[in-house]
């Protein structure tokens, strides 16, 4: 019922449009009135002019809008409206109330007949809503259709072109664009008008009569056993038959229901492409004109018997309405998409701000950071000059370095040259260890030397500190004993004379032992310098080199008992001392 009542709507919409001369949105309600009065007619629904009244009675004597009119269209017509009205009848007096004000004066390849039959087409292929329009998906369907029922072929590339015309603003056609469009030819160029005519004719059939097939066929009479040639017109749950294509005489119908079924036959009788459709209480035998119309005529009625079965509608209208939910769920998903591109340009402007944000700070940083780039650049034209200084340095040291590296590998080869001339020096090393003994051995008889004279040093050196001690303590003595003191100090530098000279004696001979000492440690260093390769060439294996060498070079002083307790520096010093204290006295 409510898709019957959308239908509906659509051709009363178009007739409440004719009667708004003004394009104000409204009528009057005078007009209403009789446009209510003529609906209630051909929709058998019974009128009730005492409610046509009360509905309109008020104060405003003004036009009702399409709103207004709305609440008593449906509670008094609509609501009441059974499906036993005759469609066409109803379209025609909506066709006829709108017809003369919207259609085209221009000539058209159509009739008013066919301009009709495509309005109607129209109401059924339209969106459901306001104003009418069909879209471009639905055009392509009608034209395609028509094109299909005229015999020709579809030119897909054409409509594309014909797309693109299409203003943005403009999501389809009007009626009226369409039945232009129709009428044009643009379409339906090299077919003249019989044939336009025809398949608008079968298209209205089978869209809007619910048509799913026609034809001539023979049929048995149930009586007289005869064949009869009949014209039949198959719909979703009749066929009914008539004596020609003008549906003037009808002659009966066949009630199709689930229980029906359609059976192929054998010739017989002279009869070919014979076939049998059995009902609850009839069988009808008919035969098609060929083996195609047989085969075509099967198939019809057995996929009507099947859609029955399944309470589906005709498939013009199934393919309709898939059309429509499919254009609802790319519309659904379009205005998801447009929902989406305004959260995106939202949040588009968002990251603009927070980007022009971001931007003011990046110029705050980027003005800090020149300044910073400044410092930086003069702290490193600083430091360039430097690292020019420390690098010239660098370069300074590492010729230096380079120097250094030369000297030792020039080092590095002589100490190789060295080492080859090791296997000559090895057979030359017990001769240069036998040199080596003698020398220790002379080296100790003067040590023995010169420990005898350190000896009799001492012993010297102890009797005249000992006369040092008797001269001061005579010092001391009275004025009478200081003539005959004197005269034993003349005594006594006398003997001390003698001494010295003794001393200086024993000094001349202990540089003749130093003298000795020396040439013996020359002998005992060139016995090392002959050993100290062999030495070295021993350390390779032994990780270790002792080289033998001659003791400090400092003199020693030796006695018969071994080392002196003092050095030379020592004994100079008490000399010093004690011709100090001589010269005092």
């Amino acid at each position: 019922m409510g898709g019957l009542k959308d239908e509906l709507l659509k051709a009363i919409w178009h007739a409440f449009t004719a009667l708004d001369l003004d394009h104000s949105g409204k009528v009057s309600k005078s007009q209403l009135k009789v446009l209510s009065h003529n609906l209630c007619t051909v929709l058998k629904v019974p009128h009730d002019p005492v409610a046509l009244e009360e509905h309109f009675r008020d104060d405003d004597e003004g036009p009702v809008s399409n709103q207004g009119y709305m609440p008593y269209l449906n509670k008094f017509i609509l609501e009441k409206v059974q499906d036993t009205f005759d469609k066409i009848e109803f379209n025609r007096m909506c066709w006829t109330l709108c017809v003369k004000k919207n259609l085209t004066k221009s000539p058209l390849l159509i009739t008013e007949e066919d301009a009709f039959k495509v309005w109607v087409i129209f109401n059924f292929l339209s969106e459901d809503k306001y104003p009418l329009i069909i879209v471009p998906e639905e055009i392509e369907y009608l034209l395609k259709k028509l094109t299909e029922a005229m015999g020709g072929g579809w030119q897909q590339e054409q409509f594309e072109h014909y797309k693109i015309s299409f203003d943005d603003s403009k999501d389809g056609l009007s009626v009226w664009e369409l039945i232009e469009l129709v009428g044009s030819g643009q379409f339906s160029k090299g077919m003249d008008r019989q044939t336009v005519s025809m398949a608008i004719n079968e298209v209205f059939n089978e869209l809007i009569l619910d048509v799913l097939k026609q034809g001539y066929m023979m049929k048995k009479g149930h009586k007289r056993k005869n064949w009869t040639e009949r014209w039949f017109v198959l719909k979703p749950n009749i066929i009914s038959y008539y004596v020609s294509e003008d549906l003037k005489d009808k002659k009966g119908d066949i009630l199709l229901d689930e229980n029906c079924c359609v059976e192929s036959l054998p010739d017989k009788d002279g009869k070919k492409c014979l076939f049998l459709i059995k009902c609850f209480d009839k069988t009808f035998e008919i035969s098609a004109s060929d083996k195609k119309k047989k085969q075509e005529w099967i198939q019809a009625i057995h996929s009507t018997i099947h859609l029955l079965k399944l309470g589906n509608p005709p498939p013009h209208k199934e393919a309709r309405q898939r059309r429509k939910e499919l254009r609802k769920k790319l519309l659904a998903e379009q205005e998801e998409l447009e929902r989406q591109m305004k959260e995106l340009q939202a949040a588009n402007e968002n990251k603009q701000q927070e980007l022009e944000t971001v931007r003011k700070k990046l110029e705050e940083a980027a003005s800090r950071a020149a300044e910073e780039e400044k410092k930086r650049l003069q702290t490193q034209v600083e430091l360039q000059a430097r690292f020019s200084t420390e690098l010239e340095r660098e370069k300074l040291i590492r010729q230096q370095m380079e120097e250094q590296v030369a000297q030792k590998s020039s080092e590095l080869e002589q100490y190789l040259q060295r080492v080859r001339e090791l296997e000559d020096m090895y057979l030359k090393l017990q001769e240069a260890l036998e040199d080596e003994r003698q020398a220790r051995q002379d080296e100790e008889t003067v040590r023995k030397l010169q420990a005898r004279l350190l000896e009799e040093e001492s012993s010297k050196r102890a009797e005249l500190e000992k006369w040092h001690l008797e001269q001061q303590q005579a010092i001391q003595t009275t004025e009478a004993e200081k003539q005959e003191l004197e005269n034993q100090r003349v005594l006594k530098e006398r003997a001390l004379q003698e001494a010295m000279e003794q001393l200086a004696q024993l000094e001349l001979e202990r540089k003749q032992a130093l003298e000795q000492y020396e040439g013996v440690k020359k002998k005992l260093e060139m016995a090392t310098s002959k050993t100290k390769s062999w030495k070295d060439k021993v350390a390779q294996h032994e990780g270790l080199i002792r080289l033998i060498e001659p003791g400090s070079k400092n003199p020693h002083l030796i006695t018969n008992w071994g080392p002196a307790a003092f050095t030379q520096a020592e004994l100079e010093e008490r000399e010093k001392n004690w011709k100090g204290k001589k010269n005092t006295e």
